[in-house]
């Protein structure tokens, strides 16, 4: 059975002011200062997977330049582009019927596209892992990662057992935690980090809509008639927003009987945060990372320095600081309160 990526690509990235803002997201942002922006890594991990002209990519259609000039091997007609942004379930079922429409049942993997995944040859290993499981089978693969702390910033999978490496049967999708109840799954050993990948068969994944989502779906099979014609614009742009505004794990995720997992430790992160980043990169013996040309930092510990356009940054004495700066706007905020950047960067 032939193999599909759809790279979801259409979040905001907020907790990362100013690096990631809606006008460039962090997706399209070279975080870690390795040359390549993070939709383009997630293009890599998956090059031993499938094949490029089986690349899709769901975004908004602001991002559609951006889209096509960071990833010219894509076919233009596989970058779709939602008229509005409805949450992941709208946005993979619009995708999975496009490809089943012209291609048929198919293996798919979805996937986020700004994650980082360190260990790229054990990911395609998982990844072809799952496929082959669901390879002509009503099931569906998640990709769970093992916990390296008491995180409160992801949901959770709740697996049978915690063996590694293996897929078996997902007990339950946990919301993201408070601190003991954090602790108390990485104490367990089976609850693991929810990546936000997933893997199916394109006959599964409209089958479990069907049954969890009905009103998805039936918007979803007014609208493929229009697939591959001149009249899909005009029928995405009046039939997706009445979508329920919704994630996939709510809408199938948490009902299917058919869902499983293969847990590992793939040096993952969200980089949905400022201190995932710090963690990320090569910090000094003080604890400070930093990307930028010339940065020198005096009595300084625990920080992350963010300055890739600047020419020279000079910061003294701050111990567990945030700064950022990028595009004329500027960061400088205690680690410890970086789940207020979403509020501080709005306009008051």
């Amino acid at each position: 059975m032939d193999t599909h990526v759809v790279i979801m690509a259409g979040g905001i990235g907020s907790r990362l002011w100013p690096l990631s803002t809606p006008g460039m997201p962090k997706q399209f942002i070279d975080v870690l200062g390795v040359g390549r922006t993070l939709i383009q890594l997630t293009v890599e991990r998956y090059l031993t997977v499938c094949d490029p002209d089986h690349f899709w990519v769901v975004t908004s259609s602001k991002y559609e330049a951006v889209v096509r000039e960071q990833l010219p091997m894509i076919p233009p007609e596989q970058i779709l582009c939602e008229p509005e942004p409805r949450n992941t379930a709208p946005c993979i079922a619009y995708a999975c019927w496009k490809i089943s429409r012209r291609y048929g049942d198919v293996n798919i993997v979805i996937t986020p596209s700004d994650a980082l995944v360190l260990e790229t040859g054990q990911y395609a290993a998982v990844i072809r892992k799952a496929l082959d499981f669901t390879d002509g089978r009503r099931a569906i693969v998640t990709v769970g990662i093992a916990p390296t702390r008491p995180e409160t910033g992801y949901g959770y999978i709740q697996a049978r057992s915690n063996e590694r490496g293996i897929v078996q049967e997902v007990a339950s999708f946990r919301e993201k935690p408070d601190a003991e109840t954090a602790r108390f799954y990485l104490e367990q050993g089976n609850y693991f980090w929810n990546a936000g990948v997933f893997v199916w068969n394109s006959a599964t994944i409209i089958s479990e809509m069907r049954a969890h989502a009905p009103s998805i779906a039936s918007l979803m099979d007014r609208l493929s008639p229009s697939f591959y014609t001149e009249g899909e614009e005009e029928a995405l742009k009046e039939l997706f927003p009445q979508c329920e505004k919704i994630s996939i794990d709510y809408a199938v995720m948490e009902k299917s009987d058919c869902i499983h997992v293969i847990a590992t430790d793939l040096g993952w992160s969200d980089l949905g945060s400022w201190t995932a980043v710090h963690d990320l990169l090569p910090a000094d013996s003080n604890g400070n990372a930093v990307v930028g040309d010339d940065v020198r930092l005096f009595g300084c510990r625990d920080c992350v320095v963010h300055v890739p356009d600047e020419k020279t940054v000079v910061v003294e004495g701050l111990e567990g600081y945030i700064i950022s700066e990028i595009g004329g706007n500027l960061l400088v905020c205690r680690r410890s309160r970086e789940q207020s950047i979403k509020e501080f960067s709005k306009k008051s």
